[in-house]
């Protein structure tokens, strides 16, 4: 390697110079999210920074860091919050302890979305649906056993069935760009680490995605002026437009 590389740095130095990356990928992020279309759906992961036996041990995040509590049991770290469009492209994210409610961790992020978006339980509130209403966003989910039933079109319907389509994108962030382990030495690195994983996700060619189709009646063509996304040799029938 040193061959090829005659100039390159010792791991320790590396590790020294990773911190100044932490701006420069956020920024990178802003150009390579994908886009609002309208349709949006929200979720949180966590990001454990240690094993729940070695909490009373742990130093690097201490006063940072909190206990949380997920679908999958107790943790120790941070919350990831994202919010995806159904191409399975990240929109927003926010890092919060991990004893944030989802609701507030959305509501800081919400400002460029607009649409629909679906998500879990968890978000279930009037006042925090109210808040989103204000920012142009309808927030879409199922209710609990002891709510009034609420009724749904066919279309959010089958959105909200949809809706694991965020889980997939949170297990390839911790399992193919690795996100998410237990040796961090220091919160500049846990930083730069996660947004690199972030980033290099946002660059993977093909990404889990919903095929969300559309009728198109017999008079409407793609040059007709008022149907986007169509090919123009569709005239009649379903396509998948998105």
């Amino acid at each position: 390697m040193t061959a090829e590389f005659p100039r390159r740095l010792s791991y320790t130095r590396f590790v020294a110079l990773m911190p100044r990356c932490a701006v420069v990928l956020a920024a990178l992020f802003q150009t390579l999210k994908g886009a609002c279309t309208g349709l949006a759906i929200a979720d949180s992961t966590p990001l454990a920074v240690c094993d729940n036996l070695r909490i009373q041990r742990h130093r690097v995040f201490k006063g940072i860091a909190q206990r949380g509590k997920s679908s999958t049991g107790w943790f120790y770290g941070f919350k990831l919050h994202a919010v995806i469009n159904h191409r399975g492209e990240l929109l927003a994210i926010k890092l919060t302890p991990g004893n944030v409610d989802d609701r507030k961790g959305l509501l800081a992020i919400a400002s460029t979305l607009f649409g629909k978006l679906y998500a879990d339980k968890g978000y279930i509130g009037k006042e925090f649906a109210q808040k989103m209403k204000d920012k142009g966003v309808d927030v879409i989910t199922r209710v609990r056993k002891n709510m009034k039933e609420v009724v749904h079109s066919e279309f959010d319907q089958a959105l909200l069935r949809k809706r694991s389509l965020v889980e997939t994108v949170f297990d390839e962030l911790k399992n193919l760009c690795q996100i998410e382990h237990t040796r961090h030495r220091s919160l500049s690195n846990f930083a730069v680490n996660l947004m690199v994983g972030i980033v290099a996700y946002c660059l993977q060619p093909v990404k889990p995605r919903i095929a969300v189709w559309v009728r198109i009646p017999v008079n409407v063509t793609a040059d007709s002026g008022n149907v986007t996304g169509i090919p123009a040799n569709v005239t009649e029938g379903w396509c998948c437009a998105f």
